[in-house]
C-alpha cells in the first residue's frame, strides 16, 4: 500500500535553513506514513538543488510564485494528503502521529506556531497567530498546512498566488482547518531585521488589504519592499 503523505516544500535560494528543516521530516518514513519529499523550486542560484538531491526529494522547477510553486508540487504529487511546508519551518517531533490520526478523520489542519526566538514580543505574536488561526479562521502557511488532494480539488486546486495563496486557501476551507496539535517551529529573521512591531504591522496591514479585494502581487511588490530608513 502507497504511503498516504507526500510533503511539498516551496523553496527560493532555501540553503541555509533547509538542511535543519529536512532533518524532522524524515521521521514520516520511520512512521511508514512518507511517500515522498517534493521540492518545488523557483530558481535558486545557492546550493538547494544539491540539498535536494542528497535528500532524494523529487525536483519541480518552475517561474518564482509561491501559490504556482506549491501548486506544481502538488500536481507531482503521488499521495492522498499533502503537507505543505515552507523552507524555514521546523514540524514537531510526533508529526506524523498527529497528522495520521486527523487524516483518519478526514480532517484538514495546521500546526499552532512559535518562533526560533525568545522574548515578549515572539510571545505577544505567537499569540496573535493563534487568535488568527482558532477564531478567526486564517492560519498562515509557515504554520504547516495538512490537507487531501481530493479537498482541494473541490475548492479549485491551489492557487497561483505570489502572497495570500495561505489566506486564500484558509477562507476555501473554512470550517475544515482544525488545530493538529504541537507547535512547528519558524524562523523570526524578517522580524529580527525589521523589528517586531513594525514586521508585525506591516503583516498585519497586507492582510487588512487582502481580505477588502486587494491585488495579491501589488501586495507581494510592497512586502518585498525594503522599509525606508
Amino acid at each position: 500500500m502507497r504511503a498516504p503523505i507526500s510533503v511539498v516544500i516551496p523553496t527560493l535560494n532555501a540553503q541555509s535553513a533547509l538542511e535543519t528543516t529536512l532533518g524532522p521530516v524524515y521521521e514520516g518514513v520511520q512512521a511508514g506514513l512518507l511517500h515522498e519529499l517534493i521540492l518545488s523550486d523557483g530558481g535558486s542560484t545557492d546550493d538547494t538543488a544539491k540539498i535536494a538531491d542528497a535528500a532524494g526529494a523529487v525536483w519541480v522547477t518552475g517561474s518564482p510564485s509561491r501559490g504556482g510553486q506549491i501548486a506544481r508540487g502538488i500536481a507531482a504529487a503521488q499521495a492522498d494528503w499533502v503537507l505543505i511546508l515552507h523552507a524555514d519551518t521546523i514540524l514537531p517531533k510526533g508529526w506524523a502521529g498527529m497528522c495520521h490520526a486527523h487524516m483518519t478523520r478526514g480532517q484538514a489542519g495546521y500546526f499552532d506556531l512559535r518562533f526560533d526566538h525568545r522574548g515578549v514580543m515572539a510571545r505577544i505574536v505567537e499569540r496573535w497567530v493563534w487568535f488568527r488561526s482558532r477564531k478567526m479562521g486564517l492560519p498562515y502557511g509557515d504554520q504547516a498546512l495538512f490537507v487531501s488532494r481530493e479537498m482541494l480539488q473541490d475548492i479549485g486546486g491551489y492557487p497561483d498566488l505570489p502572497l495570500m495563496e495561505d489566506v486564500t486557501i484558509a477562507k476555501r476551507l473554512a470550517g475544515k482547518l482544525v488545530p493538529l496539535g504541537g507547535y512547528v517551529v519558524t524562523s523570526a529573521e524578517k522580524y529580527r531585521k525589521r523589528g517586531w512591531l513594525t514586521q508585525g504591522a506591516r503583516n498585519l496591514r497586507l492582510l487588512v488589504k487582502f481580505l477588502r479585494g486587494a491585488d495579491p502581487q501589488q501586495l507581494y511588490d510592497d512586502y518585498y519592499t525594503p522599509p525606508k530608513g
